[in-house]
């Protein structure tokens, strides 16, 4: 059936919600229907750009290579105060609501063109955004803190990856590398290749939000793994290697090798691992479901506003 996950994602309730697996197949088919992203990052010579969680993470991915100073919520300040020839800001933020909104209304307070990537049209913080720099990506009703199509837009806009083919080599090669025994496994170490090592903090954040602190997700390059992380043995942890041959890491018995089409992206990367990671969720106990309700109760009145299950 022709866009069947994008479908689950149009209509679920907080009675069904989707894995994360379903969740990247439903943005591929979004992007495959309704096209990549145009990403206008403006001409700026050092943009601050800024973000909170893994809007921060797509920042690095998106200016990757260039000169930018990047920065959060709790360091831009003293790097305003310490970094010459700042020329302007680009706040990256899906809902642009939390943090957001106090930046954008500081940045306009000092007088820094704003530029504001989005996925909300009605984003607290455009209030402060000039409406030729409030830019708004298209994106799917997903459960709070999935952020997939969200960021995953935003890095296609950049990449110009084909979604299509993401989706193709999920289905056609990774999905026949998942093994049916994730549940036997109470840690996960995820080797991603050097490359992509910007991308690490996506998959740590992915883990908490979805399983800690019952089930534990380590992150780390193939160089980085060679520096004592894994002196206590785990029995119970799983070494899943992205696109490299692990022979050297985790018990022999306890290694999975993943793999990753010539000449990747970080969209591609970003899709096959959290695909994986949605099948890892698929087969253990559903505590995201059982717990984002309360959580999201919680979070209310941290944030002072009312933060839903759902995003829709």
């Amino acid at each position: 059936m022709p866009y069947e996950n994008l479908k689950t994602m149009q209509n679920f309730t907080l009675k069904n919600l989707p894995n994360l697996d379903v969740t990247v197949l439903g943005a591929l088919e979004l992007f495959i229907k309704e096209g990549v992203p145009k990403l206008n990052l403006g001409n700026y010579k050092k943009p601050l750009v800024i973000g909170s969680g893994n809007g921060a993470v797509t920042g690095k991915i998106l200016f990757a290579g260039q000169e930018v100073v990047l920065a959060d919520e709790s360091n831009y300040q003293i790097k305003l105060k310490n970094i010459k020839n700042i020329d302007g800001a680009i706040i990256i933020s899906a809902s642009g609501s939390k943090h957001a909104i106090t930046l954008a209304k500081d940045f306009k307070k000092r007088k820094i063109a704003t530029k504001l990537l989005t996925n909300n049209l009605y984003a607290p913080a455009k209030k402060y955004i000039a409406p030729n720099n409030f830019f708004v990506l298209p994106k799917n009703k997903e459960p709070y803190t999935y952020n997939t199509s969200t960021y995953l837009g935003m890095i296609l806009g950049q990449t110009k990856e084909d979604p299509r083919k993401i989706k193709d080599f999920i289905l056609n090669t990774i999905q026949k590398q998942i093994p049916k025994n994730f549940k036997k496994y109470d840690s996960f170490y995820l080797i991603v290749p050097n490359e992509f090592e910007v991308t690490r903090e996506l998959f740590v954040t992915k883990f908490d939000e979805l399983f800690e602190p019952v089930v534990s997700g380590r992150v780390f390059t193939p160089e980085q793994s060679k520096h004592a992380k894994s002196v206590a043995n785990n029995s119970k942890e799983l070494f899943i290697s992205f696109g490299y041959d692990n022979k050297l890491f985790g018990q022999k018995n306890n290694r999975l090798n993943i793999s990753l089409p010539k000449n990747s992206n970080y969209a591609t990367v970003m899709a096959i691992v959290y695909y994986v990671i949605g099948k890892i969720q698929e087969q253990h106990a559903p505590y995201f479901k059982k717990g984002i309700a309360k959580y999201c109760q919680n979070a209310s009145k941290v944030f002072g506003y009312e933060i839903k299950p759902i995003v829709e």
